[in-house]
């Protein structure tokens, strides 16, 4: 049987020049306060439930929902909530 010749090579574009998308306000934005903050509080909330690092492979994430409790939400769930015509993007 052949050698898998690509087995290593990683093909994904790293650099801004190679994906053609400038990352720079990204970055600012969420080296912010709040967005520092808010991550923090999730991490400190998987900590408490004894899933930090885990999520990713049960598919969930933790949602902030109106009430300023956290829960358990699927992660496609979470990530399409955009909030349209003025309504809150929290559950």
């Amino acid at each position: 049987m052949a050698k898998n010749k690509i087995v290593g090579k990683n093909k994904a574009p790293k650099s801004n020049k190679a994906t053609g998308r400038d990352y720079s306000y990204d970055k600012e934005y969420q080296s912010s306060p709040s967005r520092v903050k808010y991550r923090s509080e999730l991490n400190k909330e998987a900590r408490k439930r004894k899933i930090y690092g885990k999520r990713h492979t049960n598919g969930v994430d933790l949602s902030h929902t109106k009430s300023g409790k956290m829960v358990l939400e699927g992660r496609s769930t979470n990530r399409a909530r955009n909030g349209r015509n003025g309504k809150t993007t929290k559950k």
